[in-house]
Protein backbone atom coordinates (compact mmCIF):
# COMPACT_ATOMS: atom_id res chain seq x y z
CA UNK A 1 0.00 0.00 0.00
CA UNK A 2 1.43 3.33 -1.04
CA UNK A 3 0.92 6.76 0.45
CA UNK A 4 -1.83 8.89 -1.01
CA UNK A 5 -1.54 12.67 -0.93
CA UNK A 6 -4.77 14.61 -0.59
CA UNK A 7 -4.98 17.88 -2.50
CA UNK A 8 -7.66 20.56 -2.74
CA UNK A 9 -8.47 22.46 -5.91
CA UNK A 10 -11.29 24.56 -7.31
CA UNK A 11 -14.22 22.66 -8.77
CA UNK A 12 -14.31 22.61 -12.60
CA UNK A 13 -17.22 22.15 -14.97
CA UNK A 14 -15.77 18.84 -16.18
CA UNK A 15 -16.08 17.46 -12.61
CA UNK A 16 -19.87 17.21 -12.99
CA UNK A 17 -19.84 13.42 -13.61
CA UNK A 18 -18.07 12.84 -10.28
CA UNK A 19 -20.59 15.07 -8.47
CA UNK A 20 -23.46 13.18 -10.10
CA UNK A 21 -22.01 9.80 -9.05
CA UNK A 22 -21.36 11.07 -5.52
CA UNK A 23 -24.93 12.25 -4.99
CA UNK A 24 -26.25 8.88 -6.14
CA UNK A 25 -24.88 7.36 -2.92
CA UNK A 26 -27.84 6.79 -0.57
CA UNK A 27 -26.30 8.77 2.30
CA UNK A 28 -25.46 11.76 0.07
CA UNK A 29 -28.75 12.04 -1.85
CA UNK A 30 -30.22 14.49 0.64
CA UNK A 31 -27.03 16.47 1.28
CA UNK A 32 -27.46 18.88 -1.64
CA UNK A 33 -29.90 21.79 -1.59
CA UNK A 34 -31.82 20.14 -4.45
CA UNK A 35 -31.83 16.64 -5.94
CA UNK A 36 -28.73 16.03 -8.07
CA UNK A 37 -30.01 13.46 -10.57
CA UNK A 38 -28.69 14.72 -13.93
CA UNK A 39 -25.42 16.12 -15.23
CA UNK A 40 -27.14 19.49 -15.48
CA UNK A 41 -28.00 19.29 -11.76
CA UNK A 42 -24.38 18.39 -10.97
CA UNK A 43 -23.10 21.31 -13.04
CA UNK A 44 -25.55 23.56 -11.20
CA UNK A 45 -24.27 22.27 -7.86
CA UNK A 46 -20.71 23.25 -8.84
CA UNK A 47 -21.80 26.67 -10.13
CA UNK A 48 -23.98 27.35 -7.07
CA UNK A 49 -20.92 27.67 -4.83
CA UNK A 50 -19.85 30.90 -6.52
CA UNK A 51 -20.53 33.80 -4.19
CA UNK A 52 -21.85 31.74 -1.27
CA UNK A 53 -18.75 30.04 0.02
CA UNK A 54 -15.56 28.29 -0.93
CA UNK A 55 -15.84 24.68 -2.06
CA UNK A 56 -12.94 22.55 -3.17
CA UNK A 57 -12.68 19.26 -4.98
CA UNK A 58 -10.68 16.78 -2.92
CA UNK A 59 -8.27 14.93 -5.17
CA UNK A 60 -5.80 12.08 -4.94
CA UNK A 61 -3.48 10.54 -7.50
CA UNK A 62 -5.05 7.32 -8.71
CA UNK A 63 -4.10 4.69 -11.27
CA UNK A 64 -5.29 6.98 -14.07
CA UNK A 65 -3.96 10.28 -12.69
CA UNK A 66 -5.82 12.83 -10.60
CA UNK A 67 -9.11 11.56 -9.20
CA UNK A 68 -11.76 13.69 -7.52
CA UNK A 69 -12.91 11.77 -4.45
CA UNK A 70 -14.77 14.35 -2.39
CA UNK A 71 -15.64 17.89 -1.41
CA UNK A 72 -14.74 20.22 1.45
CA UNK A 73 -16.27 23.64 1.83
CA UNK A 74 -16.57 26.61 4.11
CA UNK A 75 -19.71 28.72 3.83
CA UNK A 76 -22.00 30.96 5.87
CA UNK A 77 -19.12 33.36 6.52
CA UNK A 78 -20.21 36.02 8.97
CA UNK A 79 -19.14 39.36 10.44
CA UNK A 80 -17.52 37.56 13.38
CA UNK A 81 -14.98 35.84 11.10
CA UNK A 82 -16.71 32.48 11.49
CA UNK A 83 -17.70 29.92 8.90
CA UNK A 84 -19.41 26.54 8.55
CA UNK A 85 -17.51 23.54 7.25
CA UNK A 86 -18.95 20.66 5.27
CA UNK A 87 -17.38 17.63 3.65
CA UNK A 88 -18.16 14.43 1.81
CA UNK A 89 -16.16 11.62 0.22
CA UNK A 90 -17.36 9.18 -2.44
CA UNK A 91 -18.13 5.73 -0.98
CA UNK A 92 -15.23 4.09 -2.85
CA UNK A 93 -12.68 6.31 -1.05
CA UNK A 94 -14.04 6.25 2.50
CA UNK A 95 -12.26 4.86 5.52
CA UNK A 96 -8.77 6.01 4.49
CA UNK A 97 -8.50 9.34 6.33
CA UNK A 98 -9.17 11.39 3.20
CA UNK A 99 -12.03 13.43 4.69
CA UNK A 100 -10.06 14.25 7.87
CA UNK A 101 -6.95 15.24 5.92
CA UNK A 102 -8.97 17.40 3.51
CA UNK A 103 -10.96 19.04 6.32
CA UNK A 104 -7.76 19.83 8.19
CA UNK A 105 -6.27 21.36 5.04
CA UNK A 106 -9.44 23.42 4.50
CA UNK A 107 -9.23 24.71 8.08
CA UNK A 108 -5.59 25.78 7.61
CA UNK A 109 -6.59 27.55 4.37
CA UNK A 110 -9.63 29.26 5.93
CA UNK A 111 -7.63 30.54 8.91
CA UNK A 112 -4.67 31.60 6.78
CA UNK A 113 -6.22 32.91 3.56
CA UNK A 114 -9.61 34.10 4.75
CA UNK A 115 -8.48 35.20 8.21
CA UNK A 116 -11.33 33.35 9.90
CA UNK A 117 -11.18 32.86 13.68
CA UNK A 118 -13.78 30.11 14.17
CA UNK A 119 -14.99 27.17 12.10
CA UNK A 120 -18.02 25.12 13.02
CA UNK A 121 -19.50 21.90 11.69
CA UNK A 122 -22.31 19.60 12.66
CA UNK A 123 -23.04 15.93 12.13
CA UNK A 124 -25.93 13.69 13.05
CA UNK A 125 -25.26 11.92 16.35
CA UNK A 126 -25.89 8.57 14.66
CA UNK A 127 -23.00 9.20 12.24
CA UNK A 128 -19.86 8.13 14.13
CA UNK A 129 -17.73 8.23 10.97
CA UNK A 130 -18.43 11.94 10.52
CA UNK A 131 -17.65 12.51 14.19
CA UNK A 132 -14.25 10.82 13.71
CA UNK A 133 -13.55 13.07 10.70
CA UNK A 134 -14.32 16.19 12.73
CA UNK A 135 -12.21 15.08 15.69
CA UNK A 136 -9.24 13.98 13.56
CA UNK A 137 -9.36 17.34 11.73
CA UNK A 138 -8.93 19.15 15.05
CA UNK A 139 -12.56 20.14 15.67
CA UNK A 140 -13.57 19.82 19.32
CA UNK A 141 -17.10 18.80 20.31
CA UNK A 142 -19.15 21.62 21.81
CA UNK A 143 -22.43 19.89 22.47
CA UNK A 144 -25.49 18.16 21.12
CA UNK A 145 -28.42 20.10 19.74
CA UNK A 146 -31.63 18.27 20.43
CA UNK A 147 -34.25 17.88 17.77
CA UNK A 148 -37.51 16.06 17.25
CA UNK A 149 -36.35 14.37 14.05
CA UNK A 150 -32.57 14.34 14.43
CA UNK A 151 -30.02 15.35 17.03
CA UNK A 152 -26.76 16.89 15.85
CA UNK A 153 -23.41 17.33 17.50
CA UNK A 154 -21.55 20.58 16.92
CA UNK A 155 -17.77 20.69 16.64
CA UNK A 156 -15.62 23.83 16.58
CA UNK A 157 -12.06 24.64 15.65
CA UNK A 158 -10.49 27.98 16.51
CA UNK A 159 -7.60 29.61 14.70
CA UNK A 160 -5.77 29.61 18.05
CA UNK A 161 -6.18 25.85 18.61
CA UNK A 162 -2.96 23.83 18.53
CA UNK A 163 -1.70 22.68 15.12
CA UNK A 164 -2.92 19.40 13.69
CA UNK A 165 -0.28 17.22 15.29
CA UNK A 166 -2.66 14.26 15.28
CA UNK A 167 -3.74 14.63 11.65
CA UNK A 168 -2.52 11.97 9.30
CA UNK A 169 0.05 12.95 6.72
CA UNK A 170 -0.42 11.01 3.54
CA UNK A 171 -3.25 8.54 3.81
CA UNK A 172 -2.56 4.97 2.82
CA UNK A 173 -4.41 2.28 1.03
CA UNK A 174 -4.63 0.57 -2.30
CA UNK A 175 -5.32 2.71 -5.35
CA UNK A 176 -8.97 3.47 -5.91
CA UNK A 177 -10.23 1.87 -9.08
CA UNK A 178 -11.56 4.20 -11.74
CA UNK A 179 -15.14 5.14 -10.96
CA UNK A 180 -17.87 3.66 -13.12
CA UNK A 181 -19.60 5.94 -15.62
CA UNK A 182 -22.65 7.81 -14.25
Amino acid sequence: MGAVHVRLREWRADDAPVVLRAFRAPDLRTQASWPVVTLKDASGWIAAWRGVGHAFAVTIEGPEGEQVVGNVAVSRLDDHDSGWVSYWVVPEARGRGIAAAATGELARWAFGELGLCRLELEHHVDNPASCRVATKAGFRPEGVERGERQEVERHVRLATDPPDRHLPGPVTGPPIAAFPAP
